[in-house]
């Protein structure tokens, strides 16, 4: 009896504590509602396409007339269609001491009926300067005379065989944001006794930085 009574006394006591226990949990916590903004921002820049530097041609031929001959010597005359060298760069897209140049080269005349050419150094051209701006700093070649003249300059008596000079500067940076211009007078002379019938010859004009 005492025994039972000292066990229902201890579990009391067990359930009693588990009970005390129980009420002493907190409650679980609940959320309040609730919201907030965020700020987005972007900066776009204007779109700005870089400036390039550029050669156009206000032709795409050019026809020879006689004017001039001698007995010796006959001669065909006409002019190269006006070149414009463009550049919109600004001088800080420029490479540091860039310079540009356009030069040109002829092939021989091939005859359009068998007869034999005639070499690219019967053709010789004289550069003019139209617009070259206020800086000074652009200039025209110097003349190149034929294989049959006697050089104006030294060594010039050369023809368009090679790449001759039409139109350069030496500072690009500096001429930047411009156009430029140039023509030239073209003079072809042949010998007296040259085969009639026409003739074709390619003159390339390049530009070069």
């Amino acid at each position: 009896m005492k025994t039972w009574s000292h066990r229902r006394l201890a579990a009391a006591g067990t359930a009693g504590a588990l009970l005390v226990g129980t009420v002493a949990m907190p409650s679980p916590a609940r959320a309040e509602p609730g919201g907030g903004d965020v700020t987005v921002t972007v900066e776009i820049d204007e779109i700005t396409e870089p400036g390039v530097l550029a050669m156009s041609i206000a032709g795409d031929s050019v026809t020879l007339s006689e004017d001039g001959s001698t007995l010796l010597v006959r001669q065909f005359v006409g002019g190269l269609p006006t070149v414009t060298v463009t550049d919109t760069r600004r001088p800080d897209e420029v490479p540091e001491q860039a310079a540009w140049a356009v030069l040109g080269s002829a092939t021989d005349f091939v005859g359009r009926d068998g007869q034999a050419p005639i070499g690219a150094g019967h053709l010789g051209w004289k550069p003019r300067l139209i617009d070259g701006g206020d800086t000074g700093l652009v200039s025209e070649g110097e003349e190149v005379v034929t294989v049959l003249d006697e050089p104006t300059q030294p060594g010039n008596n050369s023809g368009l065989v090679d790449q001759e000079l039409l139109v350069s500067t030496f500072d690009s940076r500096t001429v930047a944001g411009a156009a430029y211009s140039v023509d030239a007078d073209l003079f072809l002379r042949t010998p007296a006794d040259v085969a009639a019938g026409a003739y074709t010859s390619t003159l390339t004009l390049s530009l070069f930085e």
